[in-house]
């Protein structure tokens, strides 16, 4: 009698959508770790054909672009036009607010509605002056979603936001050194990441940043 193993049935529509938002809200949290803006635009890619969205993202797409947020070389290529030493959790922020209007982002805590109303009227008055990590966290709470990895010395991105996908992302940017001359070794400037920048709203890509006298420097830099 001849031994036969009974292979698994392949698996569900569903579990295989609910694989890839997994891995798509994992690749925005530590996007290094997951290969930077190509992994997010093949999850992205995947989950949309998954969910026959591939004309929604095509769509979403054409819309970065025609706002500046996109060109030949990605999102990498747009915000590198914009925003100073530039690392992934930036490109990744980015790609969470496409995830966030398709309801794939699963966010660690929401803001209530008034409470991100509050944030968006202080914010560009509150990043006129250099802020820390520390003074983020102190002011707003935790984010809502870490982009980044949680290293306390490297640079990140923190997201704040609603359960409303028309609501739009409040995305703190914090940078704390760069690679050496040989681009192999990382050096902290400071003690912690200082915010460069705030980021918020659907209009030209270059108007949604609010630079605090860091972020100026360093762009001057």
């Amino acid at each position: 009698m001849n031994d036969m193993t009974t292979s698994p049935e392949p698996r569900s529509s569903t579990e295989i959508r609910t694989y890839l938002r997994h891995q798509l809200n994992q690749a925005l949290r530590r996007p290094g770790m997951f290969g930077g803006e190509t992994a997010l635009r093949l999850l992205f890619d995947h989950l949309a054909y998954a969910e026959h969205q591939e004309t929604e993202w095509a769509q979403a797409l054409r819309s970065l672009e025609m706002r500046g947020a996109f060109n030949s070389l990605g999102v990498t290529g747009a915000l590198a036009t914009v925003l100073p030493d530039l690392r992934d959790d930036g490109v990744a922020s980015i790609y969470a607010e496409a995830a966030h209007d398709r309801g794939w982002l699963q966010a660690d805590r929401t803001l209530t509605t008034e409470d991100h109303a509050s944030l968006r009227r202080r914010i560009t008055a509150w990043a006129a002056h250099d802020r820390t990590l520390t003074e983020v966290r102190e002011e707003f709470g935790p984010p809502s979603v870490l982009l980044g990895g949680t290293n306390p010395f490297y640079g990140k991105t923190f997201a704040y936001l609603t359960d409303q996908a028309t609501e739009p992302i409040i995305f703190f940017h914090l940078w704390n050194g760069c690679p050496d001359d040989t681009g192999t070794t990382w050096r902290p400037v400071h003690d912690e990441p200082v915010l460069l920048a705030v980021r918020c709203g659907r209009g030209a890509f270059k108007e949604t940043f609010s630079f605090t006298p860091e972020g100026s420097r360093r762009r001057r830099a």
